[in-house]
């Protein structure tokens, strides 16, 4: 068995039982972290350096629409009224499965690459078994830990066609999924549904869908907001009904109310906030303050690399100076001062690209925290770079101040994936010029140009 020894880092191991070490060391076995601490010796074991680094769990990206890898930026001026115009009306549409692999593998990539080790794939632009299979094969060709999200693409119907807000989820595709790509034992891919909810569905697709999730023992994730809700009563229903649960995972939340939020709090439902995108396209006021209210926490996401980078520290952070603005703002209001000091430690935000991403897919035992017997998750941030140093707060300065330039290296289950600051992935430029044809294509079959993000010019050219 391959025995690796990080020797002399400094540790955030985000494990209360354990705490940092600085320095310490990491015994990596095979795909698991055997020790972790200080002194350890290990015989015949490769030995790397690491007292350049700071290592931590690596990061989990909880919420992202990876198949719109190759339309980045595209989204950045839209609101959210106009993404769904835009995008699931008209650039979705355009898709082959071909187009849904690149842009999967690509995008799983760029997260190891920026220092995630698990990936929630939210896929909802998946109109046959082929874009589907093809998501999957991304997926897993990036070596990446993957949650594959199956989820439902949003067209405008065809004239004869059902709305998408009356499709049940189908029971056959997910039956087919457990039967084929998710059939073997392979811890890296593992499935969940990604359901319409009550918000973009009728009442009776809510039921369906809900029962087969709870059914099927999958995570059940949803969107919650944006624009008024297709079925204002749902929530009420479901509730009646028993099938709000610690299977849900709900995605923003922000137009929640708080009676409700604090029920779905006490039923163990998890929450995957996406701050910096909420904030962007219209969503209202990220939820991390109102869930903290109620000694609960989020997982956070990118959600659009259509709108917004796919960096977790970058959505860390927002979400923590966010929510500290919001707390200050408050404090002013109600005392006409700021607060003695600071609403949340920089530790908390970091717990939420980590530790709550776990949670939030049932993973802690697993994934999380470096932590002796889960798998060797982690990322190797260069702590001696001019951007950080000097380093007095090794959680802070990840937090705060680290970004793509300090991830030097990236674990999965034991495995590089990214070493000595470069992925370590075959050819790279095939699929960045496979992805440069692919977003270039759809753009033109829509007639998209960059001058139509300014107001006005969009409305002449939106078509199907």
């Amino acid at each position: 068995m391959r025995r690796l020894l990080i020797q002399d880092a400094t540790i955030i191991t985000m494990d209360p039982a354990l705490g940092d070490f600085r320095p310490g060391s990491v015994l990596i076995e095979g795909e698991r972290i055997a020790a972790v601490g200080v002194g350890i010796s290990a015989a015949a074991a490769e030995v790397i350096d690491g007292r350049p680094f700071i290592v931590v769990p690596g990061f989990v990206n909880a919420h992202m629409h990876t198949w719109q890898t190759g339309l980045r930026a595209v989204s950045a001026n839209w609101t959210l009224l106009e993404y769904f115009r835009w995008m699931h009306a008209g650039l979705a549409t355009r898709f082959l499965p071909e187009d849904i692999r690149v842009a999967t593998l690509a995008g799983a990539l760029n997260q190891l690459n920026c220092g995630t080790t698990t990936l929630v794939d939210w896929c909802h632009n998946n109109p046959t078994p082929q874009h589907t299979d093809a998501a999957v094969d991304g997926l897993r060709e990036s070596g990446i830990r993957a949650a594959f999200f199956h989820g439902s693409p949003k067209p405008d119907p065809k004239p004869g066609e059902k709305h998408y807000s009356e499709v049940p989820h189908p029971r056959s595709e997910v039956a087919r999924l457990l039967r084929g790509p998710f059939s073997s034992r392979d811890q890296l891919m593992t499935l969940g549904l990604a359901i319409l909810g009550p918000h973009y569905s009728t009442l009776e697709v809510s039921l369906h869908d809900f029962r087969f999730a709870r059914e099927s023992g999958l995570v059940a994730s949803m969107h919650q907001g944006g624009g008024p809700a297709k079925t204002p009563e749902g929530w009420d229903v479901l509730e009646r009904e028993g099938l709000v649960g610690d299977f849900v995972n709900i995605v923003h939340g922000n137009d929640l109310a708080d009676d409700r939020l604090a029920r779905f709090v006490d039923r163990g439902v998890t929450f995957s906030v996406a701050p910096e995108n909420e904030m962007a396209q219209g969503h209202g006021h990220p939820i991390v303050g109102r869930l903290r209210k109620l000694g609960a926490a989020p997982s956070l996401g990118v959600d659009l690399e259509s709108v917004i980078s796919g960096d977790m520290l970058t959505v860390a952070r927002v979400a923590l100076s966010h929510q500290r603005s919001l707390d200050n703002a408050l404090s002013r209001a109600e005392t006409g001062k700021i607060p003695e000091t600071s609403t949340i430690p920089a530790r908390e935000a970091l717990s939420w690209i980590t530790v709550e991403g776990a949670r939030m897919l049932r993973m802690l035992d697993r994934i999380g925290t470096v932590t002796p017997g889960k798998q060797a998750d982690l990322a190797l941030i260069r702590a001696d770079a001019l951007n950080v140093w000097p380093v007095h707060d090794p959680v802070a300065t990840v937090v705060m101040q680290a970004s793509l330039a300090n991830i030097d290296s990236v674990m999965v289950a034991g495995e590089w994936r990214k070493k000595d600051g470069k992925l370590r992935f075959g050819n790279l430029d095939r699929v960045k010029e496979e992805l440069l044809r692919s977003g270039s294509r759809i753009l033109a079959e829509l007639g998209w140009r960059p001058d139509m993000q300014q107001s006005g010019k969009r409305e002449r050219s939106a078509t199907n």
